[in-house]
């Protein structure tokens, strides 16, 4: 395997959410980052070192260390509740896809402060879930300090919260202060539409549809690609994801499906999980950005296919799954 025992930080928040799905079944569980420092042990077992960096509720913080001490390869010291500040969502899902989201509680915000010691890591990983979570002078103190990969979830800097702790939809207007800053961007439907803003809008325009067309969707990736990051993955739910690279000054993209389920039982951590999918490929295929997508979709696929983080399977069974949806 490439790069053996990488070190690879994974930054954001493990909040509690209290869930009740489509069936009307109330689910009490930490989530974001959980996923993918899971799926990653799962993977690498002890041939990484894989580091959670987020901030905590007092309350919270032995039950999520006991709830990650039992994986291969996981270091805990960077789980963190001095402030005793960490998320507390309320999620109502109106149908499989689509929740009424509030919160009541918010971590606070990652900064230089909490990766001065992990500056050597190859990958930090970032995933947000609200416009707060990660400061820009964090980013940049890696960028000068480090030479590690940085993977950035847009999907935080596309949410913001309401004074009644609504979690709502935001244009991320600052976006080219961040791009500098960042290797990989990863992007849903609704976080690109969010990203590719115009300088002005119409009441009506604002009343329609918020996605992009295919023209869109490359101006957006010719425009993202022109600030510095090297990739973006576009992820489509159950259609996959599009990969966006440049190649001899030209915008390149390939669609890659999604892995085949017989069964989607949740869709709650699967964009988490493709976050973690991306950095296993990322470290796995030394930067082959079409392949990392196979990767990506795999263990996105994994968890959408169970409750339980028992779904994450091993490198050989990873293996297996890729090679059995796409080609070699």
């Amino acid at each position: 395997m490439p790069n053996i025992h990488p070190k690879i930080a994974i930054l954001g928040p493990v909040p509690y959410y209290n869930i009740t799905n489509w069936k009307n079944e109330s689910i009490d569980r930490y989530g974001t980052i959980t996923y993918p420092v899971i799926a990653l042990s799962k993977l690498f077992g002890e041939n990484a070192h894989i580091v959670p960096v987020t901030h905590v509720r007092q309350k919270d913080e032995q039950t999520v260390k006991t709830l990650l001490r039992g994986y291969s390869g996981v270091e805990l010291q960077h789980i963190n509740s001095d402030q005793d500040q960490g998320d507390v969502v309320r999620m109502r899902f109106v149908d499989p896809k689509k929740a009424l989201e509030k919160q009541y509680a918010f971590m606070n915000p990652i900064t230089p402060h909490d990766v001065k010691n992990i500056l050597d890591f190859n990958i930090f990983a970032f995933i947000p879930i609200a416009d707060y979570e990660i400061s820009l002078e964090t980013l940049i103190f890696i960028k000068q300090y480090s030479k590690g990969q940085v993977v950035f979830d847009g999907h935080g800097q596309t949410m913001a919260m309401t004074s009644l702790g609504d979690r709502v939809p935001k244009f991320w207007i600052d976006r080219d202060l961040w791009l500098p800053y960042i290797d990989v961007l990863i992007l849903n439907r609704e976080d690109a539409y969010a990203t590719w803003f115009s300088h002005e809008y119409t009441f009506e325009e604002l009343e329609q549809s918020q996605t992009l067309g295919e023209t869109e969707q490359k101006a957006l990736a010719k425009h993202i690609l022109s600030k510095g990051p090297k990739a973006l993955y576009l992820t489509l739910e159950d259609e996959g994801c599009i990969v966006f690279t440049m190649k001899n000054g030209e915008l390149h993209s390939k669609k890659v499906p999604a892995v085949s389920t017989e069964l989607t039982v949740t869709t709650i951590g699967c964009g988490d999980a493709f976050v973690g999918g991306v950095v296993f490929g990322l470290l796995h295929t030394k930067n082959d950005y079409e392949k990392t997508a196979e990767y990506a979709n795999a263990i996105a696929s994994q968890r959408c296919n169970a409750e339980s983080y028992d779904a994450f399977l091993s490198i050989e069974e990873t293996e297996k799954l890729v090679r059995g949806n796409y080609k070699l």
